[in-house]
C-alpha cells in the first residue's frame, strides 16, 4: 500500500491523547460502609466491571475513528507505480510495406493503430517510433492524431537501431517498451539481450501465400527485338494460369499466362521491339498476401554510351572490348592527339607510350581533377621519369624500376568492385598468363585487381580524390606478354570502362544507396532534379567536367518511373522498385522464445499493462470505516447500560 500524502501519517502520534484522557478519566470506586446486606456486594462488583468494559469499547471506537480519518486524508492506494509518477510508453509501430496486408480483423497497420488509440491513457505520455519517423513525449490526444495519419513506407529501420532508441528513451523504471511488428526476416538471435521491460507484439497476415516479381533482365536476340526475362517467385501452394502483362508506360504491349509450382520460381519472357527509350511496367493480376510486389518497373535507355579514348600504340584488343553498342571508342597516336576531346571522355587509356609529353600531362591532370579516369599501360622502353611526372601531378605515387624477370600472373582479387560477381566460382588452377618485363611501383591508396606470383600487383586501381587511376605493371604487346589472349583481359578492361560512367541500370531499389551518372555538363549554379507524376526532389549530386554524379538514398520512397531533369529538359529515365525482402513470408516464431514477453494482440497487451498500473484508491474505504466506528460509538453510548 502506498500513500499520496504520507506526511499526514505523522498525526497518528495524536492517538496518545484519547488514550491518556481515558486512562485519567476512569472513575475510582469509593467503599462506603453500609448495612450488612449481602446481595448488594454482588451488584456493586457487576456494575464496576460493566463500566470498565464500556469505557474501553468507547476508547477503541474513537481510536479507530481517528486512525481511519488520518489514513483517509493520507489517501492510500494500491498500484505498481507512484501516484505522482507519470507512466511512459515507448511504442514501435511497424509501418513497413509488409504490414499492408490483411489479418483476421483487417489491415494489419490500421487495426494496430486503432487498438492503440482505443487503449491510450490520459495519465501517461508516449514516444512513438515508426520505420520512417519518431515522435517523442506525446500526450494521448497528440498520439491519436499521429496514429490516424500513419501510412506504410518503404523505409526500413534495423532492429538493433530500434532497440538502441528504446534504451535511450527508457530512462526510468516506469517506461514500458512495446514493439508491434510482423517481425519479418527476424531471427531468434536478433532479439537476444532485449530489455526486460519490453513486450513483443506480433501481427500476422491471414494469407500464407504470395507471388512476387523478383527481378528483370534483358537480352538482345540479334534481331530488331529485345527479350525481357522476368523471374517470378512463389511462396505457398502451386498456382495455375496467372495473368501477366507488360506495358510501355501506360500502353499495353503484350500479355500472357503462366503457372508456377509450390515454393518455386519460374521465368516468363516477353519479346519487344527495340526503341530508344522503353518505360517497362510488368503487372501480375492476382490477389495474394502482398499487392505491392505484383508490379515491377524498369527502363531501357539504349542511347547511353561511354566515351573511351586510347592514346598511343594501336591495340586490337581494346577495339574488340569497347564495342560500338556500348562505347564511343576512339584511338589516337601521341602525335595526333586532339586535346579538346580529352575533357569529353570518361576513360583515357595511355597505351604503351615511351614518353608522356608535358602538354598531355597537364591536360590529364585537369581531366582527373574533373572526375575522369585514366588507365596506363607502359612501354618496354618507357622513360620512368616522364611517367613519374604524371604520377606526381596526380599525387598517386611513383615508378621505382624496371624488372626483366619473367613472372606468372596467378592471383585474382575476387572481392574487388571491378571483379565482383564476374566469376561464377573462384578458379585456382587456370592457365596462368606471364610477362617478361614489368615495372616495380609504389602507389598510394592502391588495391590489386590481379597480382603476380610474388604477390606484387600486376593491375592496380589507385583511388584519387575524384577519379581512379588504373596501372598495368607490364606492356601487353605479344612480344612481352600473352595476357591479351587470357580470358581475364575482357572483364578487367570492360569494367574499367563501365565504372568510368555509372550508366542508368534497368532499375534501382528504394531505401538503398544508388549512384547514377548523367553525361551532362552543368553551369556553376545549375542543379538536376528527379521528378515523377506526383513528386519532385533535389538529390545529392556532384558535378564534374564531363558528368554529374547523383546519389539517392532517402528518396524516392514510392515505386515507379522517375525523370532526371535539367530544368525542363529530360536527361534520363529511371525506375525504382521496392526491396524484395519485403515480399518474404518468413516471420519470427514466438513459440521458440522463452526469455521475452510476447503477445499476438495489441489490445490485450495494452489492457494488461494499463490494468497492472491502474491506481486503486483506498481512502473511501477508510472513510467508510470511520463512519462505522462513529455509529458504533453512538450505539454503545445509547444502549450499553452498565
Amino acid at each position: 500500500m502506498q500513500f499520496k500524502h504520507p506526511e499526514v501519517l505523522y498525526f497518528l502520534a495524536f492517538l496518545l491523547i484519547p488514550i491518556l484522557v481515558h486512562l485519567f478519566q476512569l472513575q475510582r470506586f469509593v467503599k462506603v460502609p453500609f448495612t450488612n446486606v449481602a446481595f448488594l456486594q454482588k451488584l456493586v462488583l457487576q456494575t464496576r466491571k460493566s463500566s470498565r468494559i464500556k469505557k474501553w469499547l468507547i476508547l477503541a471506537t474513537r481510536l479507530i475513528l481517528l486512525t481511519t480519518l488520518i489514513f483517509a486524508f493520507a489517501q492510500p492506494y494500491f498500484s505498481n507505480q507512484k501516484v505522482d509518477e507519470k507512466q511512459h510508453f515507448f511504442i514501435f509501430l511497424d509501418n513497413s510495406l509488409s504490414t499492408n496486408a490483411n489479418g483476421e480483423k483487417g489491415n494489419l497497420l490500421q487495426v494496430a493503430s486503432q487498438e492503440i488509440i482505443e487503449n491510450l491513457s490520459n495519465k501517461a505520455n508516449y514516444s512513438l517510433a515508426t520505420q520512417d519517423n519518431f515522435h517523442k513525449n506525446k500526450t494521448a490526444s497528440e498520439l491519436k492524431d499521429i496514429l490516424l495519419k500513419i501510412t506504410n513506407t518503404a523505409k526500413k529501420t534495423s532492429l538493433r537501431d530500434l532497440l538502441l532508441k528504446a534504451s535511450n528513451e527508457g530512462n526510468n523504471n516506469s517506461t514500458k517498451n512495446i514493439l508491434i511488428s510482423d517481425f519479418q526476416n527476424i531471427k531468434k538471435e536478433d532479439i537476444n539481450n532485449i530489455p526486460s521491460n519490453t513486450t513483443l507484439v506480433k501481427v500476422t497476415p491471414e494469407q500464407k501465400s504470395n507471388v512476387s516479381i523478383d527481378s528483370v533482365f534483358v537480352s538482345d536476340n540479334g534481331s530488331s527485338n529485345f527479350n525481357i526475362h522476368i523471374l517470378i517467385k512463389n511462396q505457398g501452394e502451386a498456382k495455375k494460369e496467372l495473368p501477366i502483362a507488360i506495358y510501355n508506360a501506360e500502353k499495353l504491349i503484350n500479355k500472357q499466362t503462366f503457372s508456377i509450382k509450390e515454393n518455386n520460381a519460374t521465368q516468363v519472357t516477353f519479346s519487344i521491339v527495340k526503341t530508344p527509350v522503353f518505360l517497362g511496367k510488368i503487372d501480375i493480376n492476382f490477389k495474394d498476401t502482398y499487392g505491392f510486389d505484383n508490379s515491377f518497373y524498369f527502363t531501357l535507355n539504349s542511347n547511353e554510351k561511354i566515351n573511351v579514348l586510347s592514346i598511343g600504340e594501336p591495340a586490337n584488343f581494346l577495339s574488340r572490348i569497347y564495342t560500338k553498342e556500348e562505347f564511343n571508342f576512339s584511338t589516337s597516336s601521341i602525335q595526333n592527339v586532339n586535346y579538346n576531346l580529352i575533357p569529353k571522355q570518361h576513360l583515357v587509356i595511355l597505351n604503351e607510350l615511351e614518353n608522356i609529353p608535358k602538354t598531355l600531362i597537364n591536360s590529364l591532370e585537369s581531366f582527373v581533377k574533373n572526375g575522369g579516369n585514366i588507365a596506363v599501360i607502359p612501354n618496354q622502353n618507357s622513360t620512368i621519369s616522364s611517367y613519374n611526372n604524371l604520377f606526381s601531378k596526380l599525387n598517386a605515387g611513383r615508378l621505382l624500376s624496371q624488372k626483366n624477370d619473367s613472372l606468372k600472373i596467378t592471383d585474382i582479387n575476387y572481392n574487388h568492385p571491378l571483379l565482383k560477381n564476374v566469376f561464377e566460382k573462384r578458379v585456382r588452377n587456370f592457365q596462368y598468363p606471364f610477362v617478361k618485363t614489368s615495372f616495380n611501383s609504389a602507389f598510394q591508396n592502391a588495391s590489386n585487381l590481379i597480382s603476380f606470383e610474388n604477390k606484387q600487383g600486376f593491375i592496380k586501381q589507385i583511388n584519387l580524390p575524384k577519379a581512379s587511376l588504373y596501372w598495368v605493371a607490364a606492356p601487353l604487346q605479344k612480344e612481352n606478354s600473352n595476357f591479351t589472349h587470357s580470358p581475364l583481359i575482357v572483364p578487367v578492361f570492360y569494367n574499367m570502362g563501365k565504372h568510368s560512367l555509372q550508366l542508368s541500370e534497368l532499375y534501382y531499389t528504394i531505401d538503398k544507396q544508388n549512384t547514377i551518372d548523367v553525361d551532362q555538363h552543368l553551369a556553376k549554379d545549375e542543379i538536376l532534379t528527379i521528378t515523377s507524376t506526383n513528386s519532385s526532389f533535389i538529390p545529392l549530386q556532384q558535378t564534374f567536367q564531363n558528368k554529374v554524379r547523383i546519389t539517392t538514398k532517402e528518396q524516392p520512397l514510392k515505386a515507379g518511373f522517375y525523370k532526371i531533369q535539367q530544368k525542363k529538359n529530360i536527361l534520363k529515365n529511371c525506375a525504382f522498385n521496392y526491396a524484395k525482402s519485403e515480399s518474404s513470408l518468413n516471420f519470427l516464431d514466438f513459440s521458440d522464445i522463452d526469455n521475452v514477453k510476447t503477445s499476438t494482440s495489441v489490445k490485450n497487451t495494452l489492457e494488461n499493462i494499463n490494468s497492472k498500473n491502474k491506481i486503486q484508491w483506498l481512502w473511501k474505504w477508510f472513510l467508510t470505516l470511520a463512519i462505522v466506528s462513529l455509529l458504533i460509538e453512538i450505539l454503545i453510548l445509547k444502549f450499553f447500560k452498565p
